[in-house]
């Protein structure tokens, strides 16, 4: 017989300290020896009685590992005992097999040109990531006291409730918000509940287009958009973005022949230059996709932080039923873990949308959705929202200031809302090589050329976050940062 009888360890246990039972080390003993070869096929095991004397172990606990292997298709039980099955060889070829004769890793051609166009320096955690809200600023005990009345409530009936779309007291509790906040017109059953504002864009995709349709983005486009039109094979037309926001009047003049099916843009905060899309060109947007039959998503990814006057009201807002489909989350009101965003359909394309939405959606976490909807309705968001846009006028102010200490001020875009501004630099700099430089040194900024999809129109600089650091330490990245771009600049 083969020498399994290694002493087993009765105290040993796993990274994580859990202890590993003397059943499981001798399954996974016999597994290994198994599969290395070391049990060839047709080997006769020990009885079990002889086993557990050798080991000094119960007879029970071999007895166990057996059948456990049994089960799984190691071992054979019959008439004279117990031996390897024939996988031992099988799992031999497979070893034997050389490495160049294995399946190539060829993935689609549409994945490729994402990774090809996705920005470089996406650090999470980074000093000066962007997008990145003040986590040292949530009020934890709040939320925990909101997950606890919630859980309290639960009861067995509530554990089999099953609400595709979303939980009814969270759209309620977001359609008062929105309203009141972002002057959203639309009923709580007009709100569907996602995993993210990335699953309400490819949401709204599935539903709106079909391969080839033509598609409007703006330029520069946040990475997230970008590839969730490509991955389903419309035709992308990117538009170029001015001080005031998408250029619709020439784009229509340019790309008549092609229409768009659907418009997509951020327009109370332009990603990433912080342009505001005026209202004037709002309403010309908003008349052309009704002239046309094209729909417009409206992302207002971080809108409810406005630094100056009163916040720009949505889009969807401004005409009755307009062809706006309205997307939001809470990962930069609250935090990235959450993963809660939701949509705001208009009501005739959430008659035909119901159905085929409540097939395709399960609407998970709604423990987490109850928990969020007690903490608006208890007026924890409204106040967290309070004091989240005193912090980041507060950091921004710290990082113009810092800017401005080593370069021009109208090299600073943006600055009238959200969590980021942009700092352009000469086209002879590679942002991209400076953004990695940083980030190598732990400050999380994003170059600017790589959000382009037309080169004429590429600029170059850096997206600067000021959410998740303090003002000392903002500061001192700035200055680390204008040493890098300096030693570029003098290559």
């Amino acid at each position: 017989m083969i020498d399994i009888t290694g002493v087993l360890d009765p105290n040993a246990k796993t990274s994580s300290g859990d202890k590993i039972s003397l059943h499981k080390q001798l399954v996974e003993r016999l597994q290994q020896a198994i599969l290395s070869g070391r049990l060839p096929a047709d080997t006769r095991l020990s009885s079990s009685r002889t086993l557990a004397t050798e080991l000094g172990v119960s007879r029970n606990t071999v007895v166990l590992a057996y059948e456990h292997l049994a089960a799984e298709g190691y071992i054979i039980a019959d008439q004279q005992g117990t031996k390897v099955a024939s996988l031992s060889a099988q799992s031999a070829r497979i070893r034997s097999v050389k490495k160049a004769q294995t399946t190539p890793v060829t993935l689609a051609k549409r994945w490729h040109d994402l990774a090809d166009s996705k920005p470089t320096s996406d650090i999470k955690q980074a000093s000066l990531t962007p997008g990145m809200p003040a986590l040292d600023h949530f009020p934890i005990a709040a939320w925990r006291r909101s997950l606890e009345r919630t859980t309290k409530q639960l009861h067995r009936q509530s554990l089999l409730s099953h609400e595709p779309l979303g939980v009814p007291a969270l759209k309620q509790s977001i359609a008062n918000h929105l309203h009141i906040a972002r002057g959203v017109k639309c009923e709580p059953n007009q709100i569907v509940i996602t995993a993210g504002a990335q699953q309400a864009l490819d949401l709204c995709l599935a539903l709106i287009t079909n391969p080839e349709e033509t598609v409007w983005i703006e330029d520069p486009c946040y990475f997230g958009a970008k590839s969730a039109l490509n991955i389903r094979g419309l035709t992308v037309v990117s538009i170029p973005v001015d001080k005031e926001g998408i250029d619709a009047a020439n784009a229509t003049q340019a790309t008549h022949t092609h229409p768009p099916k659907l418009i997509f843009t951020t327009p109370a905060h332009q990603y990433p230059t912080g342009a505001v899309l005026s209202v004037a060109r709002r309403l010309a947007l908003i008349e052309y996709a009704q002239k046309i039959g094209a729909w417009i998503i409206e992302d207002d990814y971080d809108g409810d932080f406005r630094h100056f006057g009163s916040p720009i009201a949505s889009m969807q807002g401004l005409i009755e039923d307009a062809p706006v489909i309205y997307i939001g989350s809470f990962s930069k009101t609250l935090f990235p873990a959450l993963r809660i965003g939701f949509m705001v359909l208009p009501k005739n394309l959430m008659t035909q949308a119901r159905p085929i939405l409540e097939t395709m959606l399960s609407s998970g976490n709604q423990l987490q959705q109850l928990a969020l909807a007690d903490f608006m309705t208890s007026g924890e968001f409204g106040r967290h929202l309070g004091r989240m846009r005193r912090v980041y006028r507060e950091r921004q102010k710290v990082l113009k200031a810092a800017l401005v200490q080593y370069f021009p001020q109208d090299w600073i875009l943006g600055g009238s809302a959200g969590m980021h501004l942009t700092l352009t630099l000469s086209a002879d700099l590679n942002d991209t090589s400076i953004a990695e430089e940083a980030n190598r040194q732990g400050i999380g900024v994003t170059a600017l050329s790589t959000y382009y999809s037309n080169t004429p129109a590429k600029r170059h600089g850096l997206v600067i976050g000021y959410g998740y650091t303090d003002k000392e330490k903002i500061i001192q990245s700035i200055a680390t940062l204008a040493k890098i771009i300096q030693a570029h600049s003098s290559h």
